[in-house]
């Protein structure tokens, strides 16, 4: 059991670790062609998505700044808290 509760937190610092990459990237980077930038927005866009549609729609979405990566972050964190009580 404790494998798979130490598997969860380390996927969920993982994905964290990939959406502030992002975040940092995106302010360095212009070249939007770049393999990284590519692989990162590959692997987060998925996660990250659903909750700039969200925030969108509550209408806090939409400006210059983006809140959806720390909005994921958050959520990640709590759901993986949550899936590792329930184990």
């Amino acid at each position: 059991m404790w494998i798979i509760k130490e598997s969860i937190y380390r996927f969920v610092e993982v994905v964290n670790f990939l959406i502030i990459a992002r975040i940092i990237f995106s302010w360095f980077a212009r070249d939007y062609s770049n393999p990284i930038f590519k692989m990162l927005y590959g692997l987060t866009e998925p996660i990250l998505s659903p909750f700039r549609n969200l925030l969108f729609k509550m209408g806090i979405g939409g400006g210059m700044i983006d809140f959806s990566p720390i909005f994921a972050i958050l959520a990640l964190d709590v759901l993986s808290s949550l899936i590792v009580s329930v184990l």
